[in-house]
């Protein structure tokens, strides 16, 4: 074909054409799940919150490892909270419809290069550090803990680890990969 020459376009369909509109639009199913997904963070807010009063309010009453743990629970809150916006945004800017958020002054920095496979291995670090968070605070709390259970909890965190070593990899290795 010369570069005059214009693709050859396929006969009109009426049937193919509605039903590729269909699964098209059909893409918009998952806004009420993203808009939900917002309502989870806001319970998650509330319990940041509350736990943060609960921490203030009983400071002189709590010993130095009660309080650790509770400050745990606190960047746990906030690391799920993160995950949710990777989520919520990122999802919807990959998979819905563009937020149009380009050039303003609070866009994410890692917006500007979003893609499923970028996403999924932020997601999989994001899930490595909530998955910390857990295992420390077992750790410190081994004491009460049946052995069996720490060392479930041990071997899920790596697989999660070994989970987003593959991810990383397969980024790299098909050359996907921004950075």
């Amino acid at each position: 074909m010369t570069s005059t020459e214009r693709p050859p376009t396929p006969p009109s369909n009426t049937l193919t054409a509605v039903i590729g509109s269909t699964i098209f639009v059909s893409r918009w199913l998952q806004a009420p799940l993203y808009l939900g997904l917002i309502v989870a963070q806001a319970v998650y807010v509330a319990l940041f919150w509350k736990d943060l009063i609960h921490l203030i309010q009983e400071f002189n009453h709590l010993g130095e490892e009660d309080i650790m743990l509770i400050v745990l629970g606190l960047v746990d809150v906030v690391m799920i909270a993160n995950l949710l916006i990777m989520v919520i945004i990122g999802g919807y800017e990959t998979f819905v419809s563009r937020i149009n958020m380009r050039g303003h002054r609070d866009e994410p920095e890692w917006l500007s290069h979003v893609n499923p496979n970028v996403l999924k291995v932020k997601l999989a670090m994001s899930i490595i550090g909530i998955s910390s968070i857990h295992l420390l605070k077992t750790f410190i709390e081994a004491h009460h803990i049946e052995p069996e259970v720490m060392m479930w909890q041990t071997i899920i965190h790596m697989a999660f680890i070994a989970s987003a070593i593959g991810l990383a990899w397969i980024d790299k290795i098909s050359g996907t990969s921004d950075h």
